[in-house]
Parts: C-alpha cells; sequence; structure tokens
C-alpha cells in the first residue's frame, strides 16, 4: 500500500465554481485548472492508502452529524506578506465551516493533524503569482459575491499529475447527495438504528 494526498472540503457550486477556476487561471495561476474551486475543511494530507475506508467511515459520520448551512462569498482578501494567497472571503458561514474542520480532524478520527496557520475559510483565487497578477485578483474580484445553501462536503485525491480528484460526496444529515440515487436499506429496519 502506497500513501495518498487526501483533502477534504465544500465545492463552490455552479455557476460560480467554474466562473471563479476561470478567472484565477485567467490570472496566470496556473494551479487553476487542477483545483476545484473550494473552501478547505482539511488542507493537502499524506495518508496511508489503507486507511481509506476509515477516512469515508469518519467522514460519513461526520456529515451525518451535520445540518445544511447558507455559505455567502463577498470580496476579497490576502494572507500576505505571511502567505502568497488571494482570496474571496466567506462573510457568512464561516463559523459553521470552522465547526465542520475541527470535527474533520477531530483526535478520534484518522485525520488528525495540525495546521500550519489557524484556521480561516477562503476560496482562493491566486496563490503564489507574480505580485502584480495578484493585484490584479486582489482588485477585480472586489465586487464578487456569491450565495447558496451548504448541503454536503467532499474527499478529494491528489493524483501524481497534481490534480485533485473527488473521491467522494457526503451529504449533511446522513441523506442522499443530490444527483446520487440512495441506497436501498431494509424497508423494516429504521436507519437511524445504525451507530
Amino acid at each position: 500500500m502506497g500513501t495518498v494526498t487526501l483533502g477534504v472540503s465544500i465545492a463552490v457550486p455552479e455557476p460560480y465554481g467554474s466562473l471563479l477556476q476561470e478567472r484565477r487561471a485567467g490570472f496566470g495561476d496556473p494551479a487553476a485548472h487542477g483545483i476545484p474551486t473550494h473552501v478547505t475543511l482539511l488542507p493537502p494530507t499524506e495518508a496511508d492508502e489503507s486507511v481509506l475506508p476509515e477516512v469515508e467511515e469518519h467522514l460519513t459520520r461526520v456529515a451525518a452529524a451535520g445540518r445544511a448551512f447558507p455559505m455567502r462569498l463577498s470580496g476579497t482578501g490576502t494572507f500576505r506578506p505571511l502567505s502568497p494567497v488571494v482570496f474571496v472571503k466567506v462573510v457568512e458561514g464561516a463559523a459553521a465551516c470552522t465547526e465542520l474542520q475541527q470535527r474533520v480532524r477531530d483526535d478520534s478520527g484518522p485525520l488528525v493533524r495540525e495546521l500550519q496557520w489557524p484556521y480561516h475559510p477562503h476560496v482562493t483565487v491566486a496563490h503564489g503569482i507574480a505580485e502584480e497578477a495578484m493585484d490584479r485578483a486582489y482588485e477585480e474580484l472586489a465586487g464578487y459575491e456569491a450565495a447558496w445553501n451548504c448541503t454536503s462536503f467532499a474527499l478529494y485525491e491528489q493524483g501524481a499529475d497534481g490534480v485533485w480528484r473527488k473521491l467522494r460526496e457526503y451529504a449533511f444529515g446522513g441523506g442522499p447527495v443530490p444527483g446520487v440515487p440512495p441506497q436501498s436499506a431494509p424497508v423494516d429496519e429504521p436507519a437511524a438504528t445504525h451507530h
């Protein structure tokens, strides 16, 4: 078994996701097309491939205990000079994201890790590119607005090509993820009895 690089995040839905990805590419960020537009819950984390089933069970539990919440993005911010990042700000839903990422990294689960910086939910739109391009991203997206109801998060794996691919999506409250057919359960057995 090898190691895998995993990440957990909330995808920014369409049409916002593609638009921000295109803008990020337009600022000259080479990573733009390899990273779906997202709010990070767990930064890139190396794990042994053998723990994947445990990770999936853990995330299923985290999602089942969660509830949908409103998310709103507005305006831009930056982590410069500490870190070469320009982002769109999460102005609603930040507390829910913070709580969620703590549960994802919970000491009792398989994804325990320290963070390099204090957690700050955001949507990266430029990372590690020329200062002028970072300034442009900061200015051009200053009036950016988006809002949606966050109903799920997802587990991603980074390929050898640097591209992040979704492994599985987790709906809050243990419900089926929109667009995914629900798995059949025995009718006479209430689902809530499974722990």
